[in-house]
């Protein structure tokens, strides 16, 4: 059995981390059965899915310019990286909101897929990012490091900017050319027949001591609103 994740609840583990060992059982879930082939897109340094899919039995591949080494990775944006030939379900975990052109990446992965192969999607709905949902984060952070999480860095920028949450969330989102979740929603729904459509916790990793159930409870009582994303579609 693979062990990636045994140390998620204890002390030292990532964010990351903490983010990969909570959505497994929903990406797990819904993927065909193994041996079948599966493509991950960005699937970063830690290399994303990939270990846990070739312990259940996957032949599981990556892509990511900051893959790690090996022939399980491709060290390449998913437009320039060279697909062995067609799989049966590609992944794509946070990597869809910040790629440059959204359609050209659905469409590759959309060719990537056998016919009626499943793609997986985990996103960020970043429209949903609201003052009281960013004040509630805020409130929960982590102390201080030399290495502050993106969410101590959204807070120590707003804080300098001077401006209204929305107005300075959007122009970072504008600056760093965020796709809005909307927008991920319309692009996959054009492209691929939705299986699943659902909300849920997505701050949780980067918060101290909030599971995400602690964040799901919140959400459910109206005091945040629910950020991630996950979709489920098939090849048209």
């Amino acid at each position: 059995m693979w062990l990636g994740w045994a140390g998620v609840g204890c002390g030292g583990v990532t964010p990351d981390e903490r983010w990969l060992a909570a959505v497994w059982p929903l990406v797990h879930a819904w993927l065909p059965p193994p041996p079948c082939a599966v493509v991950e897109i960005g699937c970063g340094p830690l290399g994303g899915f990939v270990p846990g899919l070739r312990s259940a039995g996957y032949d599981a591949a990556g892509v990511d310019p900051e893959a790690p080494e090996g022939p399980w990775y491709q060290r390449a944006e998913f437009e320039r990286c060279e697909m062995p030939g067609p799989v049966s379900a590609v992944v794509a975990c946070t990597s869809l909101h910040h790629v440059t052109d959204l359609g050209e990446v659905l469409n590759l992965a959309g060719a990537s897929l056998v016919a009626g192969g499943t793609l997986v999607v985990v996103e960020w709905s970043r429209e949903r990012f609201d003052e009281a949902t960013a004040r509630w984060c805020f409130d929960r952070l982590p102390p201080p490091t030399d290495d502050p999480g993106w969410l101590q860095q959204r807070h120590e920028q707003w804080r300098a900017s001077g401006l209204h949450w929305e107005d300075y969330c959007q122009a970072w989102a504008q600056e760093e050319g965020l796709h809005a979740g909307q927008d991920i929603l319309c692009a996959l729904d054009a492209r691929f027949d939705q299986q699943l459509l659902s909300y849920g916790p997505y701050f949780f990793p980067e918060l101290a001591g909030v599971s995400d159930n602690d964040e799901q409870a919140a959400i459910d009582a109206g005091d945040i609103q629910a950020n991630r994303i996950a979709f489920v579609g098939q090849r048209l």
